[in-house]
């Protein structure tokens, strides 16, 4: 029998990191949602609806994020996952895509809209693989989850 490895440092930082990073996920699905109304609609309350939510989203992405990138590239001398790795760098481009979305939301009234959406669906997707990738190195695949 071989004994469980640990792929956690820290149990406080591995609680406020499950506890954060959903957060961002449902303020950015929200965008989405708030962006294909407004296109769809043309109102601008949705628009600056989408341009609020796009904003906290990335607020609140900062905290898991930096927790992510201390776990994933520091020493340890705990093992990090291909996984694991893969889920750093989804999250990323989708936060960089939620980031160039927020300046697309800086523009005036109609001027957003298609990118405004096609931004949102990348960063929705990205971060929609991220989680698929996170279940499925803690649902028990092992071999691919192995370096």
């Amino acid at each position: 029998m071989t004994p469980a490895i640990p792929t956690h440092r820290s149990r406080f930082f591995t609680a406020i990191f499950d506890l954060f990073n959903p957060i961002p996920y449902g303020l950015f699905v929200g965008t989405l949602i708030f962006d294909i109304t407004y296109a769809v609609t043309r109102n601008v309350f949705w628009g600056k609806g989408a341009a609020w939510l796009v904003t906290a989203g990335l607020l609140f992405a900062v905290l898991p994020r930096l927790i992510n990138l201390c776990h994933v590239w520091l020493p340890s001398r705990y093992p990090v996952s291909r996984l694991e790795k893969l889920d750093f760098w989804l999250n990323l481009l989708g936060i960089i895509a939620a980031i160039f979305n927020a300046f697309v939301h800086s523009r005036d009234a109609y001027a957003m809209v298609p990118l405004n959406v096609i931004l949102s669906v990348i960063t929705v997707a990205l971060l929609s693989i991220g989680q698929v990738v996170l279940a499925v190195g803690k649902s028990g695949f092992r071999e691919l989850a192995r370096e």
